[in-house]
């Protein structure tokens, strides 16, 4: 049976979960149920990402181009993050720019003895991004698994999830919940990692277009321009509520 699912399908199926994410983060009260279920089908996207970051990496034409992309996006979209969720970091696409900048280091230095802590160097600044360290280790466990395999390629998913389960454990345990309540809610939190393998191996085709979506270059930048998009009409409807 054929694979349904386009790049661009899986990429806007990532986008619309991203949203859910980010409204629920913006707009609605903390600790209800509908926001937990909400930022948790977000959890579907960053690791989406990292997995399509690799992918590009290996298809583009221009790595400079890329990585500069990523940046300049992201600079645009910081200040509407900022007003939009209220947090102190650099948002996502700063963070899939320095983890593009490590899929580039591994390549580039393989065999030197600095590929290494170039690595670790480029893993620690996303301390300071969205998903800090967390995706950077998802973008590794694709750069190093992934060319082995689909079985390699389900297994990141898996120890993606099991990442996240154990980082989210850790902080509810730190804030005093109670080993069982803070297992249910860590794991919860990794359906949606676990759903984006799911998908990536079982319904994506690796054709590039869908849904109308057929020139690459109005592709390539309508994907990037919804960021600080989706983010604007946060941030003004964070405003209006707010006043």
């Amino acid at each position: 049976m054929s694979k349904p699912l386009s790049r661009d399908a899986v990429k806007l199926a990532a986008m619309a979960t991203m949203a859910c994410n980010h409204f629920a983060l913006a707009l609605m009260p903390y600790a209800t149920l509908w926001r937990e279920v909400l930022v948790d089908i977000g959890y579907f996207t960053a690791v989406t990402m990292c997995y399509f970051l690799v992918e590009g990496y290996r298809y583009t034409r221009s790595r400079k181009a890329y990585a500069l992309r990523l940046l300049g996006f992201g600079v645009v979209a910081q200040p509407i993050y900022l007003a939009a969720l209220g947090v102190n970091q650099l948002n996502m696409l700063f963070t899939l720019f320095f983890c593009f900048l490590l899929i580039w280091a591994m390549d580039a230095f393989a065999g030197r003895w600095y590929r290494y802590p170039v690595a670790a160097a480029l893993v620690l600044v996303t301390a300071w991004c969205d998903w800090p360290v967390l995706a950077a280790g998802f973008t590794l466990l694709f750069v190093v698994c992934g060319p082995l395999g689909r079985r390699w390629t389900g297994a990141c998913f898996v120890m993606a999830a099991a990442l996240f389960f154990a980082f989210n454990y850790t902080n509810y345990a730190a804030v005093g919940w109670e080993p069982a309540a803070a297992a249910c809610h860590a794991g919860w939190s990794c359906v949606g990692i676990l759903a984006a393998g799911a998908v990536i191996l079982f319904l994506y085709n690796g054709k590039r277009s869908a849904f109308g979506l057929r020139h690459p270059r109005l592709s390539k930048y309508f994907f990037y321009a919804f960021y600080p998009g989706h983010l604007a009409l946060l941030a003004v409807a964070r405003l209006v509520l707010m006043h």
